[in-house]
């Protein structure tokens, strides 16, 4: 007998039965409960004896493991009675459970390492295992290495458990329930959250056992089971988790099923699965988000479940919808990351096809995304699609990338959102134009540039299209919290257009696409591409009538408001002519000069010469050929896509910026210059374009009358006076024909939309006729005058500027209007409206300077200028320069708001549209005597207040987020 054995090991000695007793100890094994109360009292009362009694306890345990492990049935028993203990001391002694851990974390990693295979020593071990997750403040994981090992090495057995792979289904669900306890009490644990170094190991170990059972799951059962996660916790105890000190928590225990009972089944799994990612993805910030991420993409590369498309979009979409609510922009960002760093691959390969899938169906799903950088977003998506078809025009993960473009359309978040990422998207729209998609394969440059432009059409029209669609479900919703009825219940997740039609017509909450965004693609309706020249022109109708701010037109149906009303609104709403210094007049006046090109021009396209011959502005970029580049130049500009710096901030950006500018300016002068006067035979256009001319042209009469009418009467009248040509051939009659069918549509719709009987009789009757005149395959042809075909223009014109209907609507008289829409009309007249207001001051253009730094063209030619060498005053405006301005001295002290006398441009016309060798040349001239001319105090003030942002129109200097109101068309 030892007469001196400690104290606190005479305790712990006494909470074992006898060894005699100990095989009928079952089936609890539990120590003996009275001397159990008197060890953790004196282990309470006496924390520096904690720690001994942990290592002697601890080299009690080993010992018992390694005889259970030789078949040892009476030292099983005295183990599961030591982990009963050890568990006794946990949650008694919460205090000080720092003490108490390394052996802890060091009995329990050594019993499963030695026992896994035995279901109920395991269970005993997790329940150990969870009391301390439940007290432990998390502070020694890391700063211990020795016992973060053991920790690590613990979850890492768990993980194992969580996803056995037993031939038994009942042994396997009872083995994976126990290991998803244990690691729900880790996810749920300081130990996780304390140390961001070992969040990401943690982690990616408990992870992938999750993936492994949702991805083994039927999306059915996971639906129905996702949606109660938030409201039924797995455990009470872990509900309290994060409501309650620590002190005051009560930890989880865990049991095996008695054998006999109705086993567990695989929904209990999912589910607890479930429970564990909520718990997860519900404590997470932004950097731990990253990390389950990036663990994420470990496990579906280790599991190899890339190939299982809807699973990985389903989990997408939960963890977006789970972070919390400030974070969930991480998970579209990481997954954008992760598809543009994958390398270039001539076959389509199924992550590519996945990630693009996930990223889309975040996208597209009702979870708000907040904080999100969408313009980052779409500048990624871009340049993976132009380097995808860089390497391969006709891939097949183009579709999904347009899709997935598109899809950034769902979720508007400030007003002016979509029409900066149409901007992003005209902008690359405008450079590929005209140089193309550089790649190292000269071959396939044309088609490339083909798949390139119709792709970013295409993004273009798909993101505006889900911009108004998710605006119409969130009318619908909000309409039906205010008691409006709903007719039909449909997923938002969906882009189909016929959400569109589900409810009223609701105020706006963001800023239209305006026309001089949208104006750049217009030159592409006169491409030499058949299949480009159709994606545009799909895209415009689209945009006329879906897109278009329509002021002051009507939005009613045609002839159930009067006239008399819309022009009071139009004249409300714009305060000035309709064709003048209106921009959706420049606009369609802009339409109609293309239209005609492209039904008159011998040739369509870019034309190498002339591209070659034009004149770059700025930044020494004066090479503006557009012919196939080098493979040289390829590698090049596909290493500066891949860094995609922004046009504001790099120098380099802003000069490819101004040359693909003028090169776009050359591709237009190069079009007016091929138009002819007068029609031939020669015409490029087909019968597919024709079709789609009608189209664009009865689209703008019905769904802009007004405008319609001022700028498209007057080009009607110049191509029926274009067609009445000399010398007619067989072949040149029917296209003749053709476009005056064209014509007398437009004039059949013009009537039907202003309700002018007379009208619509000509032109039915001039259809008729035009139909019945034999085609080109006859045998027999007869000679027809081209003057006598089609509808009398002269009749038209007088029926509709005899219209009392319409005299009213635009308050003028008959004369006035004849000589209104009689006025010499010409391409370059039409481009040159549009070209010659403030189209190329706005920054939507792509030219990358800030509105508030206004640079006179001319200054562009000279060389080696640079923006920051130029002066500018930094002073703001304040009530010092309104006093001066009612004073009348603004010239004299406010050099910011006195203009530079140098140069002028008011009277001459764009540089764009001027002939001969003044190509894009803008002229200096001297404006002195306009600068000694001191402008009027009135006009001062007026000036002041409008930059302090104080006038009539704008009297609120706090601009909201979301307009509260704004005229839908």
């Amino acid at each position: 007998m030892n007469l001196f054995t400690p104290n606190h090991v005479k305790l712990l000695n006494s909470c074992y039965p006898p060894t005699s007793s100990l095989l009928t100890a079952g089936p609890d094994y539990s120590p003996n409960s009275h001397e159990l109360s008197r060890l953790t009292y004196y282990a309470s009362n006496h924390p520096g004896k904690l720690a001994k009694i942990a290592g002697e306890l601890e080299k009690r345990l080993k010992a018992e493991c390694k005889k259970t492990k030789s078949g040892n049935i009476r030292s099983r028993a005295s183990l599961l009675i030591s982990l009963s203990i050890f568990r006794s001391l946990a949650t008694e002694c919460r205090r000080d459970i720092a003490l108490l851990s390394p052996p802890l974390i060091g009995s329990v990693d050594y019993t499963l390492s030695s026992i896994l295979s035995d279901l109920e020593v395991t269970a005993r071990a997790a329940s150990v295992f969870t009391a301390w997750t439940t007290y432990t403040n998390g502070h020694l994981i890391g700063a211990d290495s020795y016992m973060t090992k053991d920790y690590l090495s613990i979850l890492k057995q768990f993980a194992s458990l969580s996803c056995s792979t037993s031939s038994d289904q009942e042994t396997q669900n009872r083995t994976r329930l126990i290991g998803l306890a244990a690691l729900t009490a880790a996810l749920n644990s300081e130990a996780l959250y304390n140390d961001i170094g070992n969040f990401g190991a943690q982690v990616s170990i408990i992870l992938r056992p999750i993936m492994v059972i949702l991805f083994e799951t039927a999306i059915s059962t996971l639906d129905d089971q996702f949606s109660a996660v938030k409201d039924t916790p797995s455990s009470p105890y872990l509900a309290e988790f994060r409501t309650r000190p620590a002190l005051e928590r009560r930890a989880a225990s865990i049991h095996v099923h008695i054998d006999g009972d109705k086993g567990p089944s695989s929904s209990d799994v999912s589910d607890a699965s479930l429970h564990a990612l909520f718990s997860l993805l519900n404590h997470a910030n932004g950097a731990q988000l990253g990390y389950i991420m990036q663990s994420s993409f470990d496990s579906l590369d280790a599991l190899q479940k890339w190939s299982n498309l809807t699973h990985c979009c389903w989990y997408a979409q939960r963890v977006a919808e789970w972070a919390q609510y400030q974070y969930r922009y991480v998970i579209p960002t990481w997954l954008v990351d992760r598809l543009i760093s994958q390398p270039d691959s001539p076959e389509t390969t199924t992550l590519h096809k996945t990630l693009i899938a996930m990223v889309t169906s975040v996208f597209s799903a009702p979870t708000p995304l907040i904080n999100l950088s969408s313009s980052d977003i779409m500048s990624n998506l871009l340049t993976l699609m132009l380097r995808c078809i860089s390497t391969n025009p006709e891939d097949a993960t183009l579709p999904a990338l347009v899709e997935c473009i598109s899809s950034l359309g769902c979720h508007v978040y400030y007003s002016d959102q979509i029409q900066d990422l149409a901007g992003e998207l005209v902008s690359r729209l405008v450079a590929i134009e005209v140089q193309g998609v550089l790649g190292r394969d000269k071959s396939i440059w044309a088609q490339s540039r083909s798949s390139a432009i119709r792709c970013l059409l295409e993004g273009l029209l798909g993101l505006v299209r889900a911009a108004n669609v998710n605006e119409k479900v969130e009318s619908a919703d909000e309409g039906t919290k205010t008691g409006v009825p709903e007719p039909t219940k449909r997923s938002r997740t969906s882009l189909d257009t016929s959400r569109l039609e589900r409810t009223d017509e609701r105020a706006s909450r963001r800023t239209k696409v305006p026309p001089d965004i949208w104006q750049d693609t217009l030159s592409l309706l006169c491409d030499s591409d058949p299949l480009v020249r159709q994606e545009c022109s799909n895209a415009l109708v689209y945009y006329i009538t879906q897109e278009m701010p329509k002021h002051g037109e009507n939005s009613e149906p045609a002839g159930t408001k009067p006239m008399r009303r819309i022009a009071d609104t139009f004249r409300h709403n714009v305060g000035v002519h309709p064709s003048i210094g209106d921009v959706g007049s420049k606009f369609l006046n802009c339409v109609h000069a293309y239209v005609y090109i492209l039904a008159t021009s011998p040739t369509l396209g870019i034309s190498p010469s002339t591209v070659g011959n034009a004149r770059l502005s700025s930044y020494d970029d004066s090479s503006a050929s557009v012919s196939p580049p080098t493979a040289s130049d390829a590698h090049h500009d596909l290493g500066e896509n891949r860094s995609a710096p922004s046009p504001s901030n790099n120098r380099r950006s802003l000069g490819g910026q101004h040359g693909s500018r003028a090169r776009k300016e050359s591709l237009v002068l190069g079009l007016l210059e091929r138009a002819p006067s007068q029609y031939t035979a020669s015409a490029k256009a087909s019968e597919e374009d024709y079709a789609h001319l009608l189209k664009i042209l009865t689209t703008i009469q019905l769904h802009m009358p007004m405008h319609g009418v001022l700028t498209g009467v007057p080009m009607l009248l110049a191509l029926n006076a274009a067609l009445n040509t000399q010398d007619i051939d067989v072949g040149l009659l029917h296209r003749i024909v053709t476009i005056k069918t064209v014509i007398a549509h437009v004039w059949l719709v013009i009537g039907q939309v202003w309700k002018l009987q007379d009208l619509i009789g000509l032109a039915e009757k001039a259809i008729k006729h035009l139909s019945s005149l034999p085609n080109k395959d006859a045998e027999e042809q007869i000679p027809v005058d081209s003057h006598t075909l089609g509808i009398n223009v002269d009749d038209a014109l007088l029926s509709v500027a005899s219209s009392r209907a319409v005299q009213e609507a635009f308050g003028m008289d008959q004369e006035g209007l004849t000589r209104r829409l009689m006025a010499k009309w010409t391409p370059e007249l039409a481009l040159r409206d549009f070209e010659s207001s403030s189209a190329y001051e706005t920054t939507f253009r792509g030219d990358g300077i800030s509105p508030l730094l206004k640079i006179s063209p001319a200054l562009m030619h000279i060389e080696n200028i640079s923006l920051q060498s130029l002066a500018r005053s930094t002073r703001g405006l304040g009530v010092t320069d309104l006093r001066e301005a009612l004073e009348g001295r603004s010239s004299m002290s406010n050099p910011a708001l006195a203009r530079p006398p140098s140069v002028s441009t008011l009277d001459h016309a764009s540089s764009s549209f001027m002939g001969g060798e003044m190509h894009l040349r803008l002229t200096q001239t001297r404006s002195r005597s306009r600068a000694k001319k001191r402008p009027t105090p009135n006009g001062e003030v007026r000036d002041v207040l409008t930059r302090l942002g104080i006038s009539k129109q704008n009297s609120n200097l706090l601009k909201a987020t979301f307009p509260t109101l704004q005229k839908s068309s």
